[in-house]
């Protein structure tokens, strides 16, 4: 290959990924949608699961044991 085939392919591959960098129409805006969905799907189930009669009775149970021990 000559010097000159080879700056080509060079600047061609450097302005392909130029390109595939800034291409990014709209994929932003679906992100941040998807990502805060599952924010809030997560805060929903961590907040059934927090209030959820199992856990406040075993944090409870804990609480208990931690004041009521013997020093």
């Amino acid at each position: 290959m000559g010097e000159k085939t080879i700056h080509t392919m060079t600047q061609a591959i450097r302005t392909r990924a130029v390109a595939l960098a800034v291409e990014d129409e709209g994929m932003s805006t679906a992100e941040y949608a998807i990502g805060t969905i599952a924010a809030a799907a997560f805060g929903a189930v961590l907040y059934a699961v927090v209030t959820g009669n199992n856990i406040v009775s075993a944090l409870t149970d804990i609480i208990d044991r931690a004041l009521n021990t013997a020093v």
